[in-house]
């Protein structure tokens, strides 16, 4: 993936996941299912709302952590030609939920799962950040297995 794809896919998700986002939090967008509703919650932690009590500061440690890895990914760039994809997803979704933080003061979430145990209530940005590790933990399996090929 080329660098214009890059930024393309990654402005598209943040584009899309906002649009969301912003229909919940705006435009009063809702739905309850018997197995999963579309309502608005906002966290002002991380995963299953952990470290809540640092709401505050999480925008800007999460910026940090973005910083850092985008140094290292200019300091590594074999490991972003390798990993584009994946990287573009989980900064897309990275980047959005940051720009939660300083919108509406915490992560925009609407997805709850409740048909026989109540599942955290999540987002698109978390879906493709989901899919962004799934994605980098099935090429580093690959790209191992191919290393084992060629040391045998």
């Amino acid at each position: 993936m080329n660098l214009k794809r890059f930024f393309l896919l990654l402005v598209t998700l943040i584009i899309i996941d906002q649009y969301i986002k912003y229909g919940f939090a705006n435009l009063g967008w809702g739905y309850d299912g018997p197995v999963i509703s579309l309502t608005l919650a906002y966290n002002y932690g991380v995963a299953f709302s952990m470290f809540s009590f640092l709401q505050e500061y999480l925008k800007f440690i999460q910026l940090a952590l973005l910083a850092g890895g985008t140094i290292y990914l200019y300091l590594n760039q074999e490991v972003f030609v390798r990993y584009a994809l994946p990287i573009s997803l989980l900064f897309a979704g990275g980047m959005s939920n940051i720009l939660d933080r300083f919108t509406y003061g915490a992560v925009v979430d609407y997805v709850y799962w409740h048909y026989k145990f109540d599942f955290a209530i999540f987002n698109f940005a978390d879906v493709i950040i989901d899919i962004a590790v799934v994605l980098i933990l099935y090429r580093q399996y690959k790209y191992s297995k191919e290393e084992d090929k060629l040391k045998n």
